[in-house]
């Protein structure tokens, strides 16, 4: 699953994410790659049980998270579009429904 976009939103995302994991080792992992600066996350690497939370999180939140966190300029819409995209892209890879979802 490919995602493009800004460091600014990459770093956005993960930090989305660190804040809902329930696996701290990944999270832990997701915070190094945001203090190293390293601009990807391949997420076949993590163990199946923090893809599927990681998709979860994606799916249920990161949008309207987007649309109360992130600042009101003038490409706000295009921002939040790029999230839709990535939470599109997860469908678009397989990977399954979650229960409840």
């Amino acid at each position: 699953m490919d995602w493009t976009a800004t460091g600014g939103l990459f770093d956005w995302t993960l930090e989305f994410l660190i804040s809902r994991l329930s696996d701290r080792a990944t999270a832990e992992q997701l915070q190094e790659i945001v203090d190293n600066n390293l601009g990807s996350l391949w997420l076949h690497e993590l163990p199946g049980s923090a893809q599927q939370e990681i998709i979860g999180h994606l799916r249920s939140g990161l949008v309207s998270a987007g649309e109360a966190q992130l600042p009101d300029t003038g490409q706000k819409a295009v921002v939040l579009g790029q999230l839709q995209e990535l939470v599109d892209a997860t469908h678009a890879a397989g990977f399954p429904e979650q229960p409840g979802s």
